[in-house]
């Protein structure tokens, strides 16, 4: 019997990764011009993968935005799995607006992976949904580098990792 080849695909940010971000995120909003004598803050949740902004006005939490974003994207936080939540009226003219961070494959998300390995045509391919990721086995090693590259090429709202690969 042939023996079988695996890989994982999941998605998630190193939460080590968002905290240092976030930390130079606040250093930078504290030496800026345009942030001087504002009650701008970042708060990060670990635990829930959230980040808090909070800004003086609509325009302070766009800037305020992009710097975070700016800084996740330096420390190779995937972006693409950054849900930014609607602008929420706080007190007086300040606003508030929630981070969320995508950590694990939705099961729609899952299964709309699953169905497009099935219908990319790739024989003897599985895939096998397994709490928030996903393991894909085939016999053929390059069957598997085939999916990969045939992941790669589509969207599915999150940033796709491919990892425990064992031949």
């Amino acid at each position: 019997m042939a023996s079988s080849s695996s890989f994982d695909i999941s998605t998630g940010a190193d939460l080590q990764e968002v905290d240092n971000a976030v930390n130079q995120a606040i250093k930078e909003i504290t030496g800026r011009y345009d942030f001087k004598g504002t009650h701008c803050t970042i708060e990060f949740d670990r635990e829930k993968a959230v980040i808090s902004l909070l800004a003086d006005d609509e325009f302070r939490m766009e800037a305020l935005l992009d710097v975070v974003r700016g800084r996740l994207i330096k420390r190779a936080v995937p972006v693409k799995n950054l849900k930014v939540g609607d602008p929420i009226a706080a007190t007086g003219s300040s606003v508030r607006r929630v981070l969320t961070l995508t950590q694990g494959i939705a099961p729609e998300t899952a299964k709309k992976i699953q169905r497009s390995i099935k219908d990319g045509g790739f024989k003897k391919v599985q895939a096998t949904i397994q709490g928030d990721e996903l393991r894909v086995t085939s016999p053929s090693r390059d069957e598997l580098q085939g999916v990969i590259a045939f992941l790669r090429g589509q969207d599915f709202d999150v940033e796709l990792n491919f990892g425990n690969y064992r031949g």
